[in-house]
């Protein structure tokens, strides 16, 4: 069974730096990508940064670009974002997602979900 297990979420405040994990189960790790969205109350999911085993790329969106770094660690099959410099509109529930090989810049082509974290940042 895929599961992806987000966690590491919680409660920051403005300037603080998090680092969220995702925990992958049930495939192959190298054969796909990890990709990390968020979606703030009211707003459209939006993607943060992805990473591809398959590939051996990492990808950014604007949505914190210069903010967050990616990275995977292959033995524990975890995929890590690390973000910093947390801003209040940084709040949202953050998500983990894979695709098959590519990081792709629509979400339906993401498979699996995971139930997210929540980050929240207050000043």
């Amino acid at each position: 069974e895929v599961q992806l297990q987000a966690s590491g979420g919680g409660s920051v405040q403005v300037g603080g730096s998090l680092r969220l994990s995702c925990l992958a189960s049930g495939f192959t790790f190298d054969d796909y990508a990890i990709g990390w969205f968020r979606q703030a109350p009211g707003k459209v999911r939006e993607g943060v940064a992805c990473i591809s085993k398959y590939e051996g790329t990492t990808h950014y969106y604007d949505s914190m670009k210069g903010r967050s770094t990616i990275s995977s660690d292959n033995a524990s099959n975890t995929v890590y974002l690390q973000i910093n410099n947390l801003k209040p509109e940084d709040t949202a529930r953050y998500y983990c997602a894979r695709e098959q090989k590519w990081c792709s810049r629509s979400q339906s082509m993401y498979d699996y979900w995971g139930e997210g974290t929540l980050v929240t940042v207050s000043s």
